[in-house]
């Protein structure tokens, strides 16, 4: 099988994301029923981690462990990766000794020029562009919570980041609608997303707008890490852009509110929105694991019948 790798969102197409959706609840199923789940025995992921992480670093480690492999973690601090020698050269001899690799880092490009040297799949575990393991587990707690996300709205309200990017490319690729509200000078950029028109989003001044009819609302911090320089700005041009309870009354009245988490009450997001009774930002937390599982999978076996 050629090799595929993970890179972004638009990377795969909506008969895929079927499968993946489909095989993580399967996966998880078996999880929560104790049952063993062994395809990649023997295999061995390597994580690369240039940003630090929580969730990211536990669902993939612990995933694959689950999926009978083994990990190897490598940050820059530990390894040549941050003594300089060339993207090409590591993945070169990385990819000779392990069946995967995941890398979580700044800017979309490395990873790029690691996965076009490597000889096999590379996932991306975050960059400053795109973040679709994130966005894998969103849809899919959606689809667990209220069925397929076809035809619905999420209202993007905060940061047009890489966040917002992926949700742009997710519903271009799986036709749903995506209403973006930012702050003035943190507009997403369609460009950014690749995306071929304008016709999967709509962007509003108002995030109140935003929100209304919406049926999922979801936000992220104000400042993504790599901009911490900017957070006293950045705190006063996203005043307004904390998702409150009148967001939340505004949106569907069976509407889900999700982060990606680690959260800040009281600056995105209200204390009463992310422990209230619509938020599922714990599910969509631990989802992580089951659809980066059903991914690591795919991208070694294939489709499993």
């Amino acid at each position: 099988m050629s090799i595929k790798h993970y890179l972004q969102f638009s990377d795969f197409t909506a008969d895929e994301y079927a499968y993946l959706f489909a095989r993580a609840a399967l996966i998880k199923r078996k999880f929560k029923a104790y049952e063993k789940h062994h395809p990649l025995a023997d295999r061995t992921l390597a994580m690369i981690f240039e940003k630090a992480s929580t969730r990211t670093r536990v669902s993939f480690e612990a995933g694959m462990y689950q999926l009978g492999g083994s990990v190897v973690h490598l940050t820059t601090g530990d390894s040549q990766l941050g003594r300089a020698e060339p993207i090409e050269d590591s993945a070169k001899v990385i990819s000779r000794m392990v069946d995967l690799v995941m890398i979580r880092t700044f800017g979309q490009d490395k990873i790029e020029r690691f996965a076009a040297h490597s000889r096999v799949p590379v996932i991306n575990g975050l960059t400053n562009e795109f973040h679709p393991c994130q966005i894998l587990a969103d849809i899919f707690t959606f689809i667990e919570h209220r069925g397929s996300i076809q035809g619905k709205t999420v209202a993007w309200v905060g940061d047009g980041n890489n966040m917002a990017n992926t949700w742009l490319q997710a519903a271009e690729i799986l036709d749903f609608k995506v209403h973006v509200s930012t702050p003035s000078g943190y507009e997403i950029d369609q460009s950014v997303a690749g995306l071929r028109s304008a016709d999967s989003y709509q962007v509003f001044k108002d995030p109140m707008d935003a929100c209304r009819g919406a049926d999922l609302v979801t936000t992220d911090v104000w400042t993504s890490m790599g901009y911490e320089a900017e957070n006293e700005a950045r705190r006063k041009a996203f005043a307004d852009w904390c998702v409150d309870e009148d967001m939340m009354k505004v949106a569907r009245p069976d509407a889900l509110f999700m982060h990606c988490l680690p959260a800040h009450r009281g600056e995105e997001v209200q204390a009463e929105v992310i422990d209230g009774p619509q938020s599922v930002v714990w599910d969509e937390a631990e989802n992580r694991m089951h659809v980066q599982k059903a991914l690591m999978e795919y991208l070694l076996l294939g489709r499993i019948a």
